[in-house]
């Protein structure tokens, strides 16, 4: 099965479209499905403009909202989880996850579904240690402080991944698996990103929630987004018991969605012919959402996930036999996903724009189906309740005037990741301190596309791609950083690229869509109480 894999689509769903097609037409065959590792941005009006978590000149439109109303269809079938720039109160309809237009698929706050046979998951968000702890206690209208805090993981959704016992296929996370980056060429990432380099000396780049869950699942693919580079990594684990052998995760980051960028990349992934091609549930996943159902939360207080330290009455949610038999009863056996996409929300005009859309906390009918189906509560309907009753819609006031802050809470991660010591040029920031940016030199100006809005000048885009071609291993990894990089290492096309054994570490060649040489152009990032940074980029702050 040919899979596309796309980084930070940034709302571009038009571009990444089209350059699939491009690939279809110069590769060896269709695609079968797309993944997105997050910051889709599935924008229906204006009211999800003000919810998605960027500064105002961020804010755009771009073209979701065309396959929302039917005016297009996604040409193949698209899977997403979501980052730290989402319409937050769009996908807050659907935590256990459901369509956001015919064809395009949300994953939830966490999930597991399955595609011909593979079985896909994924986690939506990005690590904060002091929201980690906490509820589900977000609902539109968001504040300056739960705007962002929507988007933090929490240890509900990793407790329940956690649960999981069945050997997993394809992860998603958005932000990348904390020391990852030891299993790659770190040499040649902090060559293209020199300002990680603290973070990776550190040890303290990325997730420790999603490495926890890398460790755990051990998937055979684990593809990210959010830093806006590409990179590689093999990951070896060691075997649970003697004679079994040891699994490996092959690890890809991609960058977000602009020309002469690696954002995308196509595997051909095995997949069960005998399978069908339309989504199917996770009976596992079901039986763990059922088992977890009264471990929701939707208060602002720290809490921990149910441990055996002689605590509490149960500590394991991992699903049996007979769970998982009772819950297919349930579902008289059918575990295909329906197609019931329905609008939830007036639709963007054009020609009409309402930029006084009133916000409003909704209940998807997806979510009521699925939650009636499987016998568990919409998250929602409990947040709802909760504002209903005078205790509780107090405390939840108390959380509004809360700032997202590092408040010495305890927590089990020490270190706070969602935002860098060092700063990333390259990726939108949203406090004041970082929106003041005095001024930006660049090469070129005419490359400021951190802000194009839907076009109907589609074969521009995909000319500013080079001709598809094969890369020579690109997952191949070295961990001598010494060694040249296998992503930068160029080749001829229909190379192949052999391990130190003879043996070819891929059974397939693997395609993107980039310039076979990017310029190197500096600009310089003059904020205030801040160095001049420095980066090999051609494009303004996104």
């Amino acid at each position: 099965m040919r899979v596309a894999v796309a980084g930070c689509c940034h709302g571009e769903l038009d571009k990444i479209y089209e350059t699939l097609a491009l690939a279809e037409r110069r590769g060896p065959g269709p695609v079968d499905l797309l993944l997105c590792c997050g910051d889709f941005q599935a924008v229906r009006n204006e009211a999800d403009l003000r919810c998605m978590a960027v500064p105002p000149k961020y804010r755009h439109m771009q073209t979701f909202y065309r396959y929302y109303s039917g005016e297009k269809k996604a040409p193949v079938l698209t899977i997403f989880i979501g980052g730290n720039h989402e319409a937050s109160n769009h996908l807050q309809e659907l935590p256990y996850g459901g369509w956001v237009a015919p064809n395009i698929y949300y994953l939830g706050l966490a999930g597991v579904i399955k595609y011909r046979g593979v079985r896909i998951g994924g986690i939506s968000g990005i690590f904060k240690s002091h929201d980690y702890r906490k509820g589900h206690f977000e609902c539109p209208p968001y504040n300056s402080s739960t705007i962002r805090s929507i988007y933090h993981v929490r240890n509900i959704e990793v407790y329940k991944l956690k649960q999981l016992k069945q050997p997993m296929d394809v992860f998603l996370s958005h932000d990348w698996p904390r020391s990852i980056y030891h299993y790659g060429n770190k040499k040649q990432l902090l060559k293209t990103k020199s300002f990680f380099r603290q973070e990776v000396e550190n040890n303290t780049l990325g997730s420790p929630a999603a490495s926890e869950l890398l460790e755990h699942l051990k998937p055979t693919y684990w593809f990210s987004a959010h830093l806006h580079v590409k990179f590689a990594a093999l990951m070896q684990h060691q075997a649970k018991d003697k004679g079994q052998p040891a699994r490996a995760t092959r690890f890809l980051a991609l960058d977000k969605c602009l020309p002469h960028r690696d954002f995308l990349q196509v595997i051909e992934i095995e997949h069960d012919p005998s399978a069908p091609d339309y989504l199917e549930y996770d009976i596992e996943w079901l039986t763990i959402l059922r088992a977890t159902n009264d471990l929701i939360n939707v208060t602002g207080h720290l809490w921990n996930m149910p441990e055996n330290n002689g605590l509490h009455t149960r500590w394991d949610y991992s699903a049996t036999e007979e769970a998982m038999k009772e819950v297919l009863e349930k579902l008289n056996h059918d575990l295909k996903v329906p197609c019931n996409f329905s609008v939830t929300a007036a639709c963007h005009d054009p020609s009409k724009p309402q930029n006084q859309v009133q916000l409003v906390h909704r209940i998807s009918p997806q979510t009521t189906e699925f939650c009636a189906q499987l016998g568990i509560t919409d998250i929602n309907v409990r947040l709802q309740k909760a504002k209903e009753e005078p205790h509780l819609c107090n405390e939840y006031e108390e959380q509004d005037d809360m700032e997202s802050n590092d408040s010495g809470e305890p927590s089990e991660y020490n270190t706070d990741t969602s935002a860098l010591s060092s700063v990333n040029p390259d990726e939108i920031v949203l406090s004041e301190e970082e929106e003041d940016i005095d001024s930006i030199v660049s090469a070129h100006s005419d490359m400021n596309t951190s802000s194009v809005g839907p076009s109907d000048q589609a074969s521009d885009f995909s000319a500013s791609f080079s001709d598809v071609r094969i890369l020579p291993g690109s997952m191949i990894v070295s961990p001598d950083d010494t060694l040249g990089s296998p992503i930068a290492t160029e080749g001829k096309p229909g190379e192949t690229v052999e391990s130190g054994d003879g043996k070819d570490l891929m059974d397939v060649s693997l395609k993107r869509l980039s310039d076979e040489h990017e310029p190197e152009q500096r600009k310089k990032i003059k904020r205030r109480n801040q160095a001049i940074y420095t980066a090999v980029d051609d494009d303004d702050v996104a």
